[in-house]
C-alpha cells in the first residue's frame, strides 16, 4: 500500500508541474521511475512509452497506466492513472469557468509563450535521454533515419511510421533468426563431419 501511495504522489507531482503534455512528461517519468525510485529500468521505460505511444489514448495517460501497472498491477495502474490527470482535470476546469477573462491579460499570452519553449526543451531533452537506452545498431539507425525523414520531410502520421517500425523490427528479427538457424545447423554439419 505504500508504494502504492508513492506511486500516486509521485504521478500527482508529475501531472502538476509538467506543461506541455505527454511527451514534456517523460524526462520526469524516467527520472522519477528509473534514476530515482528505480522501479523500472530504463530499457522498461522505452517499451512502455513505444506501448503507450501506439495505443489509443494520451500519452502521459497511457505512460502512467504501463508503469503503475509494471511496479503495483491493478491498484497501481489506477492510483498512477489518476495522480496523472487529477492536475489536468482540476486546473481545466478551474480554466474553464473563467477562460474568457483569464485570455484577457497579456501576461497569460507571454507565460504560455515562455512554457512553448520549455516544452521544445523537455522533448528534445526526452528524445535524448532515450537514445541512451536504444541498442546501437546499423539497423536502428537507419530506421531512425527513415523515420525523420518520413516524419520532417514528408510529413507522414506518426500511425503510419510507428506500424513501419513494428513491421521493419519483426522482419529483421525474422531474418536474423533464421540465418541464425542456418548458421548454427551448418557448424553442427561441420562438426559431424570432422567427426
Amino acid at each position: 500500500m505504500k508504494k502504492i501511495l508513492s506511486l500516486f504522489l509521485t504521478f500527482l507531482k508529475i501531472g502538476t508541474f509538467t506543461f506541455g503534455g505527454g511527451y514534456a512528461m517523460i524526462p520526469l517519468i524516467q527520472h522519477e521511475m528509473v534514476e530515482k525510485k528505480k522501479w523500472i529500468t530504463g530499457e522498461e521505460m522505452i517499451d512502455i512509452i513505444a506501448i503507450a505511444e501506439s495505443t489509443p489514448g494520451p500519452l502521459a495517460v497511457n505512460t502512467s497506466t504501463f508503469v503503475g501497472y509494471k511496479v503495483g498491477k491493478f491498484w497501481g495502474s489506477f492510483f498512477a492513472t489518476l495522480g496523472v490527470v487529477l492536475p489536468s482535470l482540476i486546473i481545466i476546469t478551474a480554466i474553464s469557468i473563467f477562460f474568457e477573462d483569464f485570455l484577457k491579460y497579456d501576461y497569460v499570452i507571454y507565460a504560455f509563450k515562455g512554457i512553448r519553449a520549455c516544452v521544445a526543451a523537455l522533448i528534445l531533452h526526452a528524445a535524448l535521454k532515450i537514445n541512451k537506452h536504444v541498442t546501437k545498431t546499423a539497423f536502428s539507425y537507419i530506421i531512425i533515419a527513415l523515420a525523420l525523414i518520413a516524419s520532417i520531410v514528408f510529413n507522414v502520421k506518426t500511425t503510419y511510421i510507428i506500424l513501419f517500425g513494428l513491421i521493419a523490427g519483426v522482419l529483421s528479427q525474422m531474418i536474423i533468426t533464421k540465418i541464425k538457424c542456418k548458421t548454427d545447423s551448418n557448424n553442427k554439419e561441420d562438426k559431424n563431419d570432422s567427426i
